[in-house]
Formats: C-alpha cells, structure tokens, sequence
C-alpha cells in the first residue's frame, strides 16, 4: 500500500465548492435578511 504523506493533496476543487458554497449561503442569508427587514416595514 502507498504511504500516505499529510498535506500533499490536492484540494483545490474542495476548496472552490467551500467557496462557493459560503457564497451562496451568504447570499442566501443577506436576501433572507432583507425580505424580513422588508416585511417589518411594510407591517410597521
């Protein structure tokens, strides 16, 4: 079996996905944010 050397992966597709799954969720988060913000307005 090969031996296995830590930290010599290549992760860069891993990262790319966490990358854009932060972006997303922050998106996500920020529209969700604003429509309440919106809602409480429009309720005043």
């Amino acid at each position: 079996m090969a031996d296995h050397k830590h930290g010599e992966m290549n992760i860069e597709v891993q990262k790319k996905t966490f990358d854009g799954f932060v972006k997303a969720a922050i998106y996500v988060v920020s529209i969700s944010i604003g429509l309440l913000l919106f809602i409480a307005m429009i309720n005043g």
